[in-house]
């Protein structure tokens, strides 16, 4: 069965998506721990990000380089930090969080629910910074 990010990949369910190549796909999380998050799945469908072959996991991180750049320039924020949890979707992601501080990546925190034209706004401003 696909999962929800199968779905989003294939356009079945709507996104705000921030960048795509032949691989991969980013786009912010609705749910986010603060605005500017950000997910990664590779378009290849694996539960586990080690199941993921080799070549793709390298090309992974040189994906997300630029993508966390623009995140940073777009959201005020000290860093931005790398996640790969994976217990709530079946298929590997990594979140590109915006971060002041460690706490701001702990999962067990409330998540945010914002508003669509809050994410089309966050959307607009990470694209603007995205090279």
């Amino acid at each position: 069965m696909a999962s929800i990010f199968t779905k989003i990949i294939h356009g079945e369910i709507p996104c705000y998506k921030i960048a795509e190549d032949e691989y991969f796909l980013a786009f912010l999380d609705v749910f986010p721990l603060v605005m500017g998050h950000v997910l990664i799945v590779p378009k290849v469908e694996c539960d586990k990000i080690y199941e993921c072959n080799q070549e793709l996991l390298a090309k992974w991180l040189v994906f997300a380089k630029p993508i966390a750049l623009a995140i940073e320039k777009a959201i005020p924020c000290k860093r931005v930090g790398l996640s790969v949890i994976g217990l709530e979707v079946p298929h590997a992601h990594l979140h590109l969080v915006p971060i002041d501080s460690a706490n701001d990546l702990n999962f067990t925190q409330k998540k945010l629910s914002p508003k669509a034209e809050d994410l089309k706004s966050i959307q607009a401003l990470i694209l603007s910074h995205l090279l």
